[in-house]
């Protein structure tokens, strides 16, 4: 059959084959036509330039893609003619001017915005977004005037302009006066007091910084930490200067009157000295609970890091070996697949994993020594049968490898609890601490020369830190209702043997002491008579001068007040206890803890809760163990207190600011610094303004 002619084509109004069902919904039909051909086929016609493309055969439909094509990548010669006269013309206004090139097709694209199908266009909220993206994620300022990126804004949309550094600066200095004054409200409504963690800063230049954190656990009882200040100071490391940055800090948060304890990270050679002139420093100006003994806390992370690091110098030889061996090893897959062989062969039962270690992560040189320690054979065999290796260590470097990993190991499970609880409270840190205190005594003692001296040299620094640290950490363990002082004892009578009385006497007695400060302390009213006393307070602010007589005759009538004056019965009530505490005092309520049976130890308990349940039959010692509690023993732990694994890092006391952070103004270090944390605990994007209608965008 021949093929119809072009006259006897059906125009654009034909009716499509009977097989294609439903409406057309696909914007390429306002530019193409569909025409009947012989065989029960169909093509598709461009209007333009009236060239024909396939588009159904019998029962089967070829799409619309190739149509799609023809029309937006200019393969259609009528749109190839337009296609520099579009270029030179802006979308729109400028092509109807033209004349014809309005005629070009365009199709276009609905768009919504995500999660937002009627949002507005918002340039403020835009521009806050920003300022948080460059806080947040530690970008640098000079981000919003580079060309790239502000191409990526205005394609996002024209609209928004991008300031300049000179206004991000203002932008990101409003956003942290904003958080502060939030914060500032916070801080006033704290039931209790506050713990400073202090961080030392240094830079490539002659300048440092301290960081001031606060930590403390609100009324609903809940851990925060909150980074308060960034101060450049000339000389960081001077206790004068610490001490006169934590007086302005507290001054500037006002909380002159509201701090327990600061936690250091320094040195333990220096502790006594610096801890001495702190307190001195600072007790002229503020109150110090229990004389200033608790005032000064060590960071538990540090020493970790300061023994673990000291031990792994005492065999630096060794380890260097062992590093040299792994490289070696691992320099060509010939090389693993040989030593493979040699472990197969000589059937090492590990499963562990030959790895490099981090010089900045004590963590990974453990358990590269520990990997290694368990091929130890298969390097000894490597050396015999391959010239080129020389690096396997002797039989006494691999024993002394063997027991410093094993008392790396105490370092290493006891920082591994620590940075897997999402918020340590002070009690958490006396379990890890006397049992590796324990652990080295007793090492000491040892018949074993090696393990004896290896044991010696931890102990010397870490024996410092239990000293300085053992009351205000048994203390916080007596505040644990499941353990009180009855783990004092046990673990003292482990550690010091016929001696631990002596010991305990000086934590009972501190635990007393410290009660008795806060017993001596008003107590809020509980909140069933909170609205009680309002009432009360309102009646007698009405009358100025009430009557004697007549205050008599009210007490003398209170048993005929009418029944349902329930209000009445209740403070006649507590009149009563009132008189009965003056003739018959109660027993302490620091004695009736301790002589309580202890609370079964269950996974699930959670210390908080326990004395927010039980603050209401404790409220002086509640208030004591809320503070004690409170008190940051590990610098990086807590909410907002970094990263967990830093408690593996080498050289935590002093912390380096990058070249471009050293470059900027002072003011705008802390506003960098402060605001990240603070903004870590809010939404970071709200819903954006929304309108009726649906936002649409061509292209």
């Amino acid at each position: 059959m021949e093929l119809t002619s072009d006259a006897e084509i059906p125009n654009e109004e034909a009716t499509p084959p009977p097989r294609r069902r439903g409406r057309k919904k696909s914007q390429v039909w306002d530019h193409f036509t569909i025409e009947n051909v012989s065989g029960g086929c169909a093509r598709a016609c461009c209007k333009l330039c009236k060239q024909t493309f396939a588009y159904s055969s019998g029962s089967k439909i070829a799409g619309t893609s190739h149509l799609k094509r023809h029309i937006t990548q200019a393969s259609c010669p009528m749109i190839k003619n337009e296609k520099r006269s579009r270029l030179a013309l802006t979308a729109g206004n400028e092509s109807e001017q033209d004349g014809g090139s309005s005629e070009v097709p365009q199709l276009k694209r609905r768009y919504r915005v995500s999660g937002y199908p009627n949002a507005l266009f918002d340039p403020e909220r835009s521009l806050n977004c920003l300022a948080k993206m460059i806080i947040l994620h530690d970008y640098p300022l000079h981000i919003v005037e580079q060309p790239a990126f502000v191409a990526f804004v205005e394609s996002l949309n024209p609209r928004f302009k991008v300031l300049d550094v000179g206004s991000m600066e203002g932008e990101i200095l409003a956003i942290y006066q904003r958080e502060k004054e939030n914060l500032v409200q916070t801080f006033a409504n704290i039931p209790g007091r506050i713990s400073l963690a202090i961080g030392l800063w240094t830079t490539s230049q002659t300048l440092g910084y301290i960081s001031l954190a606060g930590q403390f656990i609100d009324s609903d009882w809940k851990l925060h930490r909150r980074m308060l200040n960034f101060m450049m100071v000339s000389s960081p490391h001077s206790e004068n200067a610490l001490s006169e940055a934590i007086s302005l800090s507290l001054s500037d948060w006002n909380m002159k009157d509201r701090l327990f304890t600061i936690t250091l990270d320094n040195d333990c050679s220096s502790h006594d000295i610096y801890s001495a002139n702190l307190r001195d420093h600072l007790s002229n100006k503020h109150t110090l609970m229990l004389r200033g003994q608790l005032f000064v806390v060590r960071c538990y992370a540090h020493i970790l890091n300061v023994v673990a690091q000291d031990v792994i110098a005492s065999i630096h030889g060794t380890v260097y070996n062992i590093r040299e061996s792994i490289k070696f090893v691992k320099a060509s897959p010939s090389r693993e697949e040989k030593f493979a062989e040699i472990s197969l062969q000589l059937e090492i039962p590990s499963t562990k994993t030959l790895s490099l270690d981090m010089t900045t992560q004590w963590n990974t040189t453990y358990t590269m020594l520990e990997a290694a320690l368990e091929y130890k054979q298969a390097f000894t065999v490597l050396e015999t049968c391959d010239d080129n290796y020389n690096e396997a260590p002797s039989a006494e470097d691999w024993r002394k490898v063997e027991v410093v990993c094993a008392y790396l190991k105490l370092l290493y499970d006891s920082a591994n609890v620590i940075a897997g609880t999402a918020e340590p409270t002070s009690n958490v840190f006396y379990h890890e601490a006397w049992k590796i205190q324990h652990e080295l005594v007793n090492a000491i003692k040892s018949e074993d020369p090696m393990i004896s001296n290896v044991a010696k040299d931890m102990h010397e620094k870490f024996d410092k830190y239990w000293k300085d640290c053992n009351l205000v950490l048994a203390i916080a363990v007596v505040m644990d209702p499941r353990f009180k002082l009855k783990l004092v004892e046990f673990s003292f009578s482990k550690i010091y043997g016929e001696d631990s009385s002596r010991y305990l006497k000086v934590v009972s007695d501190g635990i007393h002491e410290l009660y008795q400060e806060y017993a001596a302390q008003p107590l809020p009213l509980t909140p069933a008579y909170v609205e009680q006393a309002e009432e009360a307070n309102h009646a007698g602010a009405a009358t100025t001068n009430p009557p004697s007589n007549e205050t008599e005759k009210s007490k003398k009538n209170a048993t005929a007040a009418p029944v349902g004056n329930a209000g009445d019965r209740l403070l006649d009530f507590d009149m009563y206890l009132s008189e009965i505490a003056v003739t018959q005092p109660a027993r302490p309520e620091i004695e009736q803890y301790l002589e309580e049976a202890l609370v079964p130890r269950h996974p699930e308990f959670e210390i908080l809760n326990w004395w927010k349940v039980n603050s209401v039959r404790y409220p002086a010692l509640s208030k004591m163990a809320r503070d004690v509690l409170g008190i940051p023993m590990f610098m990086a732990a807590g909410p907002g207190g970094g990263s967990a694994s830093s408690v593996f890092c080498v050289g935590t006391g002093n912390r380096v600011l990058d070249e471009y952070r050293s470059s900027l103004r002072p003011e705008l270090v802390e506003a960098l610094f402060c605001a990240k944390d603070w903004l870590q605990y809010q939404p970071i994007v709200e819903a954006p303004a929304t309108s009726p209608a649906i936002v649409k965008m061509e292209m």
